[in-house]
């Protein structure tokens, strides 16, 4: 049985948040300085990252329909890649949005 692999990009989500359990529980009034790198350059990477998979799998079905590509399977494996990453890139876009909304209906 082959192993699946992580999907790459996502690997440096661990310390993007910069606030620690003790500091949600008080309620923090300003955002934490963190060394860390920040969100909009992790989601560059995941969106860089999206793109180079979709590309990959149009590569090999080109060449699965072309009759280039010996085995079917890389093309499957590529393909359905790139749709869980979209899928799951569009389900962190979703709830971004959603915070977003959720913050902006707030009363002061």
């Amino acid at each position: 049985m082959t192993s699946i692999p992580p999907i790459a990009g996502f690997s440096g989500l661990s310390g993007v948040g910069g606030a620690t359990t003790t500091q949600l529980g008080q309620g923090v009034t300003g955002p934490s300085t963190t060394s860390g790198t920040s969100f909009s350059s992790v989601l560059g990477g995941v969106v860089d990252n999206l793109s180079g998979l979709q590309d990959t799998a149009n590569t090999l079905a080109v060449k699965a329909v072309t009759g280039d590509l010996t085995d079917i399977h890389q093309a499957t494996l590529a393909a359905t890649r790139a749709q869980v990453t979209m899928e799951l890139v569009s389900a962190v876009r979703n709830k971004g949005v959603d915070a977003f909304n959720s913050i902006m209906n707030m009363q002061a």
